[in-house]
């Protein structure tokens, strides 16, 4: 019955997206900071966040939602993406990665071959690195 009626309540409503997962991360750290340092700032920027997350999750304008979350996606994409490619090198041990001297495009060498001869496949750039 409560399920029944939640849902009929929350049609034609925008519901959750990435950038209501990040308002609710937000909230929950400054309500963190807030009970260690009890300093009113942060429970006031708290309280701001999770409305303006309530206000976005019960929202019946979905079009300016979805332009909302597209925009910021399209602003952290980039940090993602430098992100994500960290963490591969950061766990590959079986590679060694270059950037071309000349175009700056990213390379993936074995590593223990010794001083090798690179050649960039984007410019066709040569040089020698250490594997």
């Amino acid at each position: 019955m409560i399920r029944r009626s939640m849902a009929r309540f929350m049609t034609g409503r925008y519901g959750g997206d990435q950038l209501n997962l990040l308002l609710i991360a937000l909230y929950v750290t400054a309500y963190l900071v807030f009970l260690f340092t009890r300093m009113l700032v942060f429970e006031v920027v708290g309280l701001i966040l999770i409305a303006l997350s309530l206000y976005r999750s019960l929202s019946r304008d979905l079009e300016r939602r979805r332009a909302e979350n597209a925009r910021f996606l399209q602003a952290v994409r980039p940090v993602l993406r430098r992100w994500s490619a960290f963490r591969t090198r950061a766990h590959d041990r079986e590679h060694r990665y270059f950037k071309c001297p000349n175009c700056g495009q990213q390379m993936r060498v074995p590593r223990g071959k010794g001083r090798i001869t690179v050649h960039c496949r984007s410019c066709g750039a040569v040089f020698e690195e250490k594997s």
